[in-house]
């Protein structure tokens, strides 16, 4: 048995309205892989901000390394050997590696001497990076590479990991697992969240299970399965999507010839994408983060503007058009970056209903805004998605991501869209959760909608998808049937295989 790092006795930390964490208490040891897991608003975030020195508990104790630990901020928990991977990363596009590392830490070595560091930690654990790179030119995964090497060169004994494979592709979740693998053996424990169960099987010793802020359980994934887990986070049984694929009916969306430019600096260029997609169909398109998804998104939405010609909804050339004129005939959208984008921080519920739903759900007139309306609207969506929070009136940033998400996709689809576009729609969502979001949307199209999904999670685009296409780079794949799809051709799609090569796996 692994001696005691880090023991957690009766943390609890309420909110005005809820009580995030209630009484939590268990153990890390050394060198142990050990997940938090439970469903979105369970109080995981909560509880990792408490280790890390963001949040201070009501109650409560922690001991590390059998003696009392109270970090009152995080380079408190850093000295002392904490170290925490952010699900959103916080990294300056302009400036290179070595530079963004060295802002986060206390007293940074000269610049030559960093990055002597940080091409020796990098390539003994396994993640080459080049410090003098932008990285504003990496990938989601080398950008990941970066938030992990800034914490290893502080010698961490405690690694705290909130959702680290969300962006990545499944070569890179290897490498990943290969470096925690080596971490854990040279004594380092290891907190993992994650809503990816079948890698907490793979990967962890030990799990904790929060549900509503209070631990319900523990187990060995290994000897339990992704099932079971689920339904210990959700207190019962899990439902499964259903949809019987349809043939699909009239054109909806037309897309040929599409190209433009990204109207953001790092961002990837749109190259000839042609489509179509029908009423009544699901089209997935995959593909790893920063090949076009977000300018896909926003040349749909109309807040990426194209040539006449490129882009058709209903027959009507709409590349011109804003983004609310699109909403106002019905092509609804919900961007991936779900605070600030989808939704504004800072605005409550009703608030963030309004944005959206003002035209179609008629939550104004003669230029006053009818607030009994939009926070009936609000109430209606916090309803049908489950979405955890004491009411309309409270900020979206007071919501656990996964909660976000539910509001943000079910504000979209009660406006009863003919066309939705999503990106990424179940993204740091639990498995009870995206399990509805999908079923959501599967039932939108089985009601005669035709939804796009743009997703990074291969297993969710062939659950629900009838087509399936791959982004590569800014271009496109040809639509396939979803079905009978191997996961070589999918490989081959999402590295910009042309289609004579394919065609020439089915041979």
């Amino acid at each position: 048995m692994k001696e005691t790092l880090l023991s957690l006795e009766g943390l609890t930390k309420a909110y005005p309205g809820v009580v995030a964490n209630e009484d939590v208490s268990f153990d890390i040891r050394r060198g142990e892989v050990h997940a938090l897991l439970g469903e979105n608003g369970a109080g995981k975030s909560t509880l990792v901000k408490t280790i890390y020195g963001l949040v201070k508990p009501d109650r409560g104790r922690m001991r590390l390394n059998g003696a009392p630990y109270e970090p009152a901020e995080p380079k408190v928990a850093r000295r002392l050997g904490v170290a925490m991977v952010f699900q959103h990363f916080s990294l300056f596009d302009a400036l290179n590696v070595a530079e963004n590392i060295a802002l986060g830490m206390e007293n940074p070595p000269r610049p030559r001497d960093l990055a002597a560091r940080i091409r020796d930690v990098s390539e003994t654990y396994g993640l080459p990076l080049d410090p003098f790179r932008t990285v504003g030119d990496l990938s989601a995964g080398e950008r990941q590479r970066v938030e992990i090497i800034r914490c290893l060169l502080q010698d961490p004994k405690l690694l705290i990991m909130d959702e680290p494979t969300s962006v990545l592709t499944p070569q890179e979740v290897t490498i990943l697992f290969e470096t925690l693998r080596k971490l854990s053996a040279e004594g380092t424990a290891i907190l993992y969240i994650s809503h990816k169960l079948e890698e907490i099987r793979a990967l962890c010793e030990t799990a904790t299970i929060l549900r509503l802020g209070r631990v319900v359980g523990t187990c060995d994934p290994r000897e339990s399965s992704a099932r079971q887990m689920a339904e210990m986070m959700v207190g019962g049984e899990l439902l499964v999507p259903e949809r019987e694929p349809g043939e699909g009916g009239a054109v909806m969306l037309e897309v040929a010839g599409l190209s433009a430019a990204s109207p953001r600096p790092f961002g990837t260029a749109l190259r000839d994408i042609g489509f179509e997609v029908r009423a009544g169909e699901v089209l997935g398109i995959g593909g790893v983060a920063g090949n076009g998804q977000d300018e896909l998104l926003a040349a749909l939405s109309g807040e990426l503007r194209t040539k006449p010609g490129m882009v058709r909804f209903k027959g009507d050339d709409i590349g011109r058009r804003g983004p609310n004129e699109r909403r106002a005939r019905a092509l609804l959208t919900a961007p991936e970056e779900r605070m600030g984008h989808a939704a504004a921080p800072d605005m409550s519920l009703t608030e963030n209903a309004v944005l959206t739903a003002n035209v179609r759900e008629d939550l104004s007139r003669h230029g006053f805004l009818r607030w009994g309306r939009a926070r009936a609207f609000a109430e209606l969506v916090i309803e049908r998605f489950d979405v955890r929070t004491p009411g309309p009136d409270r900020a979206a940033m007071s919501l656990s991501g996964g909660n976000l998400q539910k509001y943000v996709i079910g504000r979209e689809i009660l406006q009863r869209p003919d066309l939705l576009v999503v990106n990424q729609p179940t993204w740091g969502v639990d498995a009870s959760a995206a399990a509805a979001i999908r079923q959501a949307l599967l039932d939108l199209a089985a009601g005669g909608a035709a939804v796009i999904v743009i997703s990074q999670d291969l297993d969710e685009l062939m659950e629900i998808s009838d087509r399936f296409a791959a982004l590569n780079e800014g271009r496109l794949s040809a639509p396939r049937p979803a079905r009978g799809l191997s996961v070589e051709e999918i490989g081959l799609m999402l590295g910009g295989a042309h289609d004579m090569e394919v065609a020439h796996v089915d041979a």
